[in-house]
Formats: C-alpha cells, sequence, structure tokens
C-alpha cells in the first residue's frame, strides 16, 4: 500500500521519517499522512499538466472584434513631469479580453504634441490636443482593428516648485535605497541613513539636504553632487548604478537641487489612495498583462505613477511581474495576485489563469461551499478528483474532528453500513465526542501559547486547558470564548483565561497577540513604522494598544514566589497611548474604527470585545474561519492564515465572505461551522489527482495530503502497534 506523499520539514524530522520507514511495516506507515492512502505517480519524463510544457506566449486568437483604450478618467496630461501608461485591450468574440498594448501601432497627431513609445507609454512635449490612433493587425488574418481618442496637455512650461516627499522620496522608494538591506536600516549605510521605505519624509529630507552640512546635495552644481554621482555610478557605489544620466528620475532630483531642494507647501496634496487598472482579468496560459497605477490625491487630482510603484506576485509559479508592471503568466492554472505599492498605499491587481479542460459532470453540491468551489472549477477548466471511498472519509474526518485514528470496530462498522446518511451520523458522532473537545482544546492551547515555563504555572496551565476543553464541548459560542479571554481579570482559580496573559506580558504582545490571532493581521512592523504592506500606521497600532492601557497585574498571594500565577485586574483611569513619534495622545480605537470614549470605571478591554463581535467587524469571522478551514485543508483560502491583508487577498474571496457571513448568522457556532465544511463534497474529494489537477494548489480540486502532527501520530503509532503510552506525573 502507498502512502501518502510527505512535505519536506527539515533534516530532523526527514530522519525520524526514515527511521520510522525502515523500522515499520508497511500497514503502519498508513497513519503517518492524513487524507487518502495513495498518490498516482507520474510517468517518467511526462507531464499529467497539457499547459505545462509551453515556453512562448500564447498566441492572439484570430476573431477579435474590438479595441478598447484605459484607464478611461485619465484623459488630461499636466505639466511637463506627466507621464501615462496607456492600457489597449482587444474583445474576442467570445467575450475574452487579451492585453494588446505591445502589439498595437500608435500614431499621433500632431505628433509634436506627445510622443508614445511601442509600449504604450505617454510623455508630453508642448501644451497642445491630440488625436492618438490605435491600430491593431493580426498576424493569422483577422479584421485590422482601430480606435481613436484625444489626450491634452497643459501647464507644460509652467515652473511648478518640486515636492520632495510627493516626487523625490518615490525615486528612493523605487530604486530601492530606502530599503531594510540598503540606506533604510535602522543605522543606514556607510553614513547615510533614510526612513524605511520612505515613510517619514520629513526626516529623509533631513538627512539629505541638511545632514553633513549638506554635502550630498548641491544646487549651484546638480551634475557633481553626491547624490546624483552615486546613483550614476560615476562616484564608487555599493548599490551600484541605479539611474542613468538620461532617465526621468535623473532629471527630476536634477531640478529639484536646482530649484534650492524646496520640500514642499503644508496645503500640498497627499496621495490618499491608489487604482490599479485593471482591477482583474482572466489571462490565458503563457500570457501578458500591463496593469497602470493611478495615485489620486487629497485635492482631487490624479497622476499616472505605474513606473514609479512597486511590484510584487504572490505567487511566483503562477505568474511573474516586472518593475514597469507586466505581469506574465507562466502556465500554471489558478489565480494569482500583485500587490501594488505607492507612497504607503496599497493595491491588488488579481488574475485568473483558466486550464480550460472540460469540467463535467461536477459533483451534486452539498451546501454553498461546493457551489463556490466547484463554480469556479468550472470557470478555471480545472475537473475536480473524484469523491472519496468510505475508508479514506472515515479515517480522514476522525483524524480532523477527534484527532486519532478510528477504531477496527468502528471502521468495520461503518464500511459496512448501507445508511445512506452514515456520513453526516459519523460527523454527528465525532463532534459530540469528547475526542472533539480533546483534539481541538490542544490545537487552542498551542495557538494561546497556553504551556509551563520550566517548573512555573502549572496550576494555570491545566486550569486554563480545562477552560478551553469545556468550552469546545459544551459549543460556548467563538465570540463569547475570545470576550472572555481578552478581558479576563481575577486569578485562575476565578477565571482560567486569565492565563494567557501571563505568556502576553508587555503591551506589545497583548496588541500583536491579540491582532494576528483574533483578527488574522499581523501588524507588528507598524509598531515602529508605516506597514510595508498594509495600511496600518503607527497611530493605528498606537490606538489599538490603549486598550490595553488600564490593564493591571499583580503577583500572587505571597507576592514573591516564582509558581505564583498573577492576577489581572482593570485599573481605574482614562484609557489611552502615545504615539512616540509624534507624541500625540490616542483614544482606544479599533482597527479601521472610530476613537472610543470609555469611562474610567470601564474595562477598555470590554468595549475591545465588543468591537470584535460586531457584526460589522470585517475581520474577526474572517480570521476564525479561515484558521478552521485551513485546519480542514491543510492550507487557508488566505495563507499564511493569520496574516489577512489587503495585498495578500482570498483565492476564494466569494467564498471567504459567505463563510464568515454564515458563522456570523449561526451566533458563531463552532460545531456549526465544522460540520458544514466536513459535509462538503469538497472536503469529501478524493487525493488521487486526475489528469488536469495534480498540479493544483489552491482551488482545492482535490484534497491536499497533510502531515500528522506530533499528538496524533504519536497516539496513532501505539494504537496500532496495541502499546500503551505514559506520561510521568499523568
Amino acid at each position: 500500500m502507498v502512502c501518502d506523499r510527505f512535505e519536506e520539514r527539515g533534516a530532523m524530522r526527514e530522519k525520524v521519517r526514515h527511521q520510522i520507514v525502515r523500522h515499520l511495516p508497511g500497514l503502519v506507515l498508513c497513519v503517518l499522512v492524513a487524507g487518502s492512502f495513495a498518490v498516482a505517480a507520474e510517468k517518467d519524463g511526462e507531464s499529467q499538466d497539457p499547459s505545462a510544457e509551453a515556453q512562448a506566449l500564447t498566441p492572439l486568437p484570430k476573431d477579435l472584434v474590438a479595441l478598447d483604450v484605459g484607464p478611461k478618467k485619465f484623459k488630461t496630461l499636466i505639466g511637463q513631469d506627466a507621464r501615462h501608461q496607456l492600457i489597449v485591450t482587444a474583445k474576442g468574440v467570445d467575450e475574452s479580453l487579451h492585453d494588446v498594448t505591445r502589439v498595437v501601432s500608435y500614431d499621433v497627431s500632431p505628433a509634436d504634441t506627445l510622443q508614445i513609445d511601442a509600449t504604450g507609454f505617454v510623455t508630453p512635449t508642448r501644451n497642445g490636443e491630440a488625436t492618438v490612433t490605435v491600430a491593431y493587425e493580426s498576424e493569422e488574418g483577422g479584421e485590422p482593428l482601430h480606435t481613436e481618442f484625444v489626450i491634452s496637455v497643459e501647464s507644460f512650461d509652467a515652473q511648478v516648485p518640486t515636492n520632495f516627499p510627493n516626487q523625490i522620496v518615490p525615486i528612493f522608494t523605487k530604486y530601492g535605497c530606502n530599503g531594510g538591506g540598503c540606506h533604510g536600516k535602522s543605522g543606514g549605510q556607510n553614513g547615510f541613513r533614510l526612513s524605511l521605505l520612505g515613510f517619514y519624509p520629513k526626516e529623509d529630507y533631513e538627512f539629505l539636504v541638511e545632514e553633513s552640512r549638506g554635502r550630498r546635495v548641491s544646487p549651484t552644481s546638480p551634475d557633481n553632487a553626491l547624490l546624483l554621482t552615486k546613483a550614476t555610478n560615476m562616484v564608487p557605489h555599493g548599490g551600484g548604478e541605479r539611474i542613468t544620466t538620461e532617465s526621468y528620475e535623473y532629471r527630476l532630483i536634477h531640478r529639484w537641487m536646482r530649484q534650492g531642494m524646496p520640500y514642499g507647501e503644508k496645503t500640498d496634496p497627499t496621495v490618499a489612495r491608489i487604482e490599479v487598472y485593471p482591477e482583474e482579468r482572466t489571462m490565458g496560459s503563457r500570457s501578458t498583462q500591463q496593469i497602470a497605477v493611478l495615485a489620486h490625491y487629497t485635492d482631487g487630482s490624479i497622476e499616472d505613477v505605474t513606473p514609479m510603484a512597486q511590484y510584487e506576485s504572490n505567487d511566483t509559479e503562477t505568474a511573474e511581474v516586472s518593475e514597469r508592471g507586466i505581469v506574465e503568466t507562466l502556465g500554471l492554472p489558478g489565480d494569482v495576485s500583485i500587490m501594488v505599492r505607492f507612497q504607503g498605499q496599497v493595491g491588488v491587481f488579481r488574475a485568473s489563469v483558466p486550464l480550460g479542460a472540460k469540467v463535467e459532470p461536477l459533483p451534486q453540491p452539498r451546501n454553498f461551499i461546493d457551489e463556490l468551489v466547484f463554480a469556479k472549477l468550472k470557470t478555471l477548466g480545472v475537473p475536480p478528483s473524484e469523491l472519496s471511498d468510505d475508508a479514506t472519509f472515515i479515517r480522514r474526518v476522525t483524524i480532523d474532528i477527534a484527532g486519532r485514528l478510528p477504531s477496527a470496530t468502528e471502521a468495520r462498522e461503518f464500511l459496512t453500513s448501507k445508511e445512506l446518511n452514515k456520513r453526516d451520523d459519523l460527523i454527528e458522532r465525532l463532534l459530540a465526542s469528547p475526542d472533539y473537545g480533546d483534539h481541538f482544546a490542544n490545537k487552542w492551547s498551542a495557538v494561546l501559547r497556553n504551556k509551563k515555563k520550566n517548573a512555573q504555572y502549572t496550576r494555570g496551565t491545566y486550569a486554563f486547558h480545562d477552560w478551553i476543553r469545556a468550552s469546545l464541548l459544551q459549543n460556548k459560542p467563538y465570540d463569547e470564548f475570545v470576550a472572555e479571554i481578552i478581558a479576563a481579570s481575577g486569578d485562575v482559580g476565578q477565571h482560567p483565561p486569565v492565563t494567557w496573559y501571563r505568556q502576553v506580558v508587555t503591551r506589545e504582545q497583548q496588541v500583536e497577540d491579540a491582532a494576528q490571532l483574533f483578527l488574522g493581521l499581523r501588524i507588528q512592523c507598524a509598531r515602529c513604522h508605516h506597514h510595508p504592506f498594509e495600511v496600518w500606521s503607527q497611530k493605528d497600532y498606537y490606538s489599538f494598544s490603549a486598550f490595553f492601557s488600564r490593564l493591571g497585574k499583580k503577583s500572587g498571594k505571597n507576592g514573591i514566589a516564582a509558581n505564583d500565577e498573577p492576577r489581572i485586574f482593570h485599573s481605574r483611569g482614562l484609557a489611552s497611548a502615545k504615539n512616540p513619534r509624534s507624541g500625540e495622545t490616542l483614544k482606544p480605537t479599533g482597527l479601521g474604527g472610530d476613537p472610543l470614549d470609555i469611562a474610567p470605571d470601564q474595562d477598555p478591554r470590554r468595549s475591545l470585545a465588543d468591537w470584535m463581535r460586531d457584526e460589522n467587524n470585517p475581520y474577526f469571522a474572517r480570521a476564525l474561519v479561515n484558521r478552521y478551514w485551513k485546519h480542514f485543508f491543510g492550507r487557508g483560502l488566505v495563507e499564511p492564515e493569520d496574516d489577512m491583508r489587503v495585498t495578500n487577498p482570498a483565492t476564494h474571496p466569494r467564498l471567504l465572505s459567505a463563510l464568515a457571513e454564515n458563522f456570523i448568522k449561526s451566533g458563531f457556532d463552532l460545531k456549526q461551522l465544522v460540520r458544514g465544511i466536513v459535509r462538503s463534497k469538497t472536503y469529501q474529494l478524493s487525493a488521487m489527482p486526475n489528469e488536469f489537477n495534480q498540479k493544483d494548489k489552491q482551488n482545492f480540486s482535490r484534497y491536499f495530503p497533510q502531515r500528522l502532527t506530533a499528538e496524533i501520530l504519536y497516539d496513532s503509532l501505539h494504537q496500532v502497534t496495541g502499546a500503551e503510552a505514559s506520561f510521568s506525573g499523568l
């Protein structure tokens, strides 16, 4: 019997695996991995994915019927620094959309108003209005297409002061000068320091213009300024050549110095948000898509910042992206997201890459999970595997719900049963069993850091575990479960959840653990600076920390004994926190919420719990259902499961939203959530791949085999061999 394939988890685990393989018979090997008993092997030299072998870009279809040029809202170039990236899209007879930006020809009339290069990049040359004609001729003999539009150029000759935060700092960010590996690290590089990713331009201005007697800049001779000679590598530079003397960036920095290095006025607009165009697109295998980025400023103006934005693919096996925003798919079907950053603002481009196989027939959906998963598989053209057999199902679901293998008696009775609803009945028995509480209590104890430290806190460790287990067995609503932990007061004898606060000792730990565990948000970066991949600033971080500002802690009854459990209480007073950079005093504020006025005699942690459990909270329910989805499928809809930022979107956004909404409507019922997941046909699919879905890693077209946890493996080995486990002192 062939065992499910293993994932590589490091040299030590691999050694352990080899030892088990050497010493245990083949039957025992089947306890090692949860899911299915077998995975089909590929034939030597053959690929199961028919699209994987393609190397060249897939040719455009012959039957294109229309051209469209966007973004529509960008029709005027203002000033000599204005630039614009055109996106030319061809529509097929089947309504499919194809990027032809680099395939079409551009004609400008009058020709001296602006220039358009072969990539669709527009730069102005004088004031005026120009008609642009875009033409496409298919190499396959299709009908030629063309379209026209007008672009205006205004204020080309205006001498506008350069704005340091809006125009100069983005250059440092784009070319990595203020990154963590260069001048943006805490101590700077070779005596020159910049703020990380340009989040604090006032500091950058001071470092650049005022520090070291201004030796890095020269308003009288910009060409000889150290800033430019280093960047062009005319003077030896550890980072090598970053820009050339003919580049737009060189000319902009040169003009800024010539103007006397202005910083900008307080009334100057700042970036309010960025817009990615297009937001999403269905792309073929081995195809490209140019994206454009528009910065929306606080005064209502819009600027094309496509060349200055930064791009990053969340799945480099599915698609890559260039420095200029050209996305190229690589032949692997699925979804991919491109993170876009500019001036502390973030956006996302989503691409769906179908395989294109025929998806019929599909299993009859059991619930909304199946409807949404199967609909996406049909869109992608990825046929799902067959449903798992009864032997695989009982093993899989018993491990996932009860944390153990089914007994021989349970397996025989289940396999010989002719009941039509025997799978549902098995699920209900497992959910009602003490094993469910044991298994998930172990999981939640690990998540909540419930552990002894040497010989300390033994009483609290067991009390907290017992409280978690009892809460799960009685199916306490999840929002109440979290609220009792967040707002815990007293000692372990009165309220065991206070044990959580002995592990999250500092304010920073309390803030970051609460956000990551219960909201799926990693806000650690915002403690020191604006989050590089999110919208969270230092103000957001310290406003959130104000919820824990009145937390009091005392040692146990003896006051000094090492084994005493801490006592947690609300220390009466106004809740607030101070931003260490700005000195601003901040009120308690939920992430993305409004500041709260909390009376001195009210525990602000209760207000935090109320904010979390509010049905309009966009994070709380989604974080939990994603965590549980990963438990049962081996990967989350968002992966990692506790990194649910805008720039790390879900593989199935509609499914994540539907799961969260259903969870809220159920009254935060954890057993109902588990029941819905394991009853779905999606969960019950076989792990055996078919000829199309072998390489699917994110669409759940088959069950993804998982390695057993240490505890389940330990118990399984004892169960299979008939040995008896014992633990000293228990």
